[in-house]
C-alpha cells in the first residue's frame, strides 16, 4: 500500500472543499472496497478524506411518501429498517443477498453505489486492463471471462457491475442526490452508472468533486409482487452470475406495470424498458414471460466462457417473473 495523508471532514461543505482541492484524494467511509483496491495497488490515492462524521446516517420519510436513505446508512441498517422491509422488500432482499453480514455492517449506501468491478484482470496489476490503465487492453476479451458481461459491452471492456443493491434500486427507479461545488443535484439511478464504451475507467456520471448525500426512493415500492433472484456459484458471499430484480403491479392475474433489472450481465444494472413494456396490460403467463426474456437478451453477446449466461439470463427472467407473480415460491 502506498503512503497517503488523511483528514476527517466535519460537514458536507468541508468534504466537498477537500475533494475539490486534490484530484488524487478519495473519500472513505466503511472502506470495504477502497481499502482492498489500495492493498492490491489498483487504487493509489495520495489523500483520504474520512466522511464518517457527516450527518448522512439517517433514513427519513420524504414529503412525497417515499424514503430518503442517507449515504452513510449501512447496508445492514437499510435491509433491516422496518419501513424498507414493509414498503421496499425488494431492496431489503437484494441487500441481504450480497456480501457477508460483517461486510453489510460496515458497507454504506454511498459506497455500495460506487464499488468497482470484481473483474480478475482489473485486480491483477500484471495483466492489461483498460479500466485500471486506459489504453493497455482488456485481458478478459479472449481470456477467462466466465463472470463477465453479455450486454452493453465494448471492445475496451466487458467487466460487470458487482452490486446487488443497485439492481434493486434500478427496478425501483431510485434517485441519487449529490452535492458539489456548484450545489446539489439529482441523478436518476438509470443515468448514474455508465456502459464502458471507449472510457471504461469511468464507472459513473458522478463528478470527481461531488459527494453522494442520499438515495431517494419513490412512494411506489412494489411490496406485494416482487422478487430478487440471484444465481451464483455458492449460496453465500459470492457475486452474481446473473441476478434479476422483478417487481409487478398486478390486478389479479393481470399485470398493470412491470419492472425488471438484471445484475451480473453488464457494466451497470441492466434495465430494458422496451422489454418491460411487453408485459404492460398483459396477463401473467409463462408465454408472456418468455417473450420478455427473449427481448432482453436480443443483443446479448458471449465471449466464450460466459456464453452460457445468455440462456441463463433468459431462464432467470422467466423464473423471477413467476416468483413475483406468485406462480412459484422463491427459493
Amino acid at each position: 500500500m502506498n503512503p497517503f495523508s488523511f483528514e476527517r471532514a466535519e460537514n458536507v461543505a468541508g468534504a466537498v472543499s477537500a475533494i475539490a482541492r486534490n484530484d488524487r484524494a478519495r473519500f472513505i467511509a466503511g472502506g470495504t472496497n477502497i481499502l482492498d483496491l489500495m492493498k492490491e495497488n489498483v487504487s493509489r490515492p495520495s489523500h483520504l478524506i474520512d466522511i464518517t462524521r457527516l450527518p448522512l446516517g439517517k433514513i427519513e420519510e420524504s414529503g412525497d411518501g417515499g424514503l430518503r436513505i442517507g449515504a452513510l446508512v449501512t447496508n445492514a441498517d437499510v435491509a433491516y429498517d422496518e419501513r424498507v422491509e414493509q414498503c421496499y422488500p425488494l431492496l431489503s432482499k437484494a441487500i441481504l443477498a450480497g456480501a457477508s453480514a460483517q461486510l453489510r455492517n460496515m458497507a454504506t449506501t454511498g459506497g455500495n453505489l460506487l464499488q468497482r468491478t470484481r473483474c480478475y484482470y482489473f485486480y491483477d496489476t500484471a495483466t492489461p486492463c483498460n479500466k485500471r490503465e486506459p489504453g493497455s487492453g482488456c485481458g478478459a476479451i479472449g481470456g477467462f471471462n466466465r463472470n463477465h458481461a453479455i450486454l452493453g459491452t465494448s471492445d475496451k471492456c466487458i467487466a460487470t457491475h458487482p452490486s446487488d443493491m443497485c439492481v434493486a434500486l434500478a427496478a425501483l427507479t431510485a434517485v441519487i442526490r449529490v452535492t458539489g461545488p456548484q450545489g446539489e443535484r439529482t441523478i436518476p439511478i438509470a443515468e448514474f452508472h455508465r456502459l464502458p464504451g471507449d472510457t471504461p475507467e469511468f464507472d459513473t456520471n458522478l463528478r470527481p468533486d461531488e459527494i453522494i448525500t442520499a438515495v431517494e426512493l419513490p412512494a411506489k415500492g412494489f411490496a406485494r409482487h416482487y422478487t430478487y433472484l440471484k444465481i451464483r456459484d455458492r449460496q453465500s458471499y459470492a457475486f452474481a452470475l446473473v441476478s434479476v430484480a422483478a417487481a409487478l403491479d398486478m390486478d389479479g392475474g393481470h399485470i398493470r406495470e412491470a419492472r425488471l433489472a438484471l445484475g451480473g450481465v453488464a457494466h451497470m444494472p441492466w434495465r430494458d424498458t422496451q422489454a418491460e413494456a411487453l408485459l404492460s396490460d398483459r396477463p401473467a403467463t409463462v408465454e408472456n414471460f418468455r417473450s420478455v426474456a427473449e427481448a432482453i437478451v436480443r443483443d446479448a453477446k458471449g465471449f466464450g466462457h460466459n456464453t452460457f449466461k445468455i440462456e441463463m439470463a433468459k431462464r432467470a427472467v422467466v423464473r423471477a417473473l413467476e416468483q413475483a407473480a406468485g406462480m412459484e415460491q422463491p427459493s
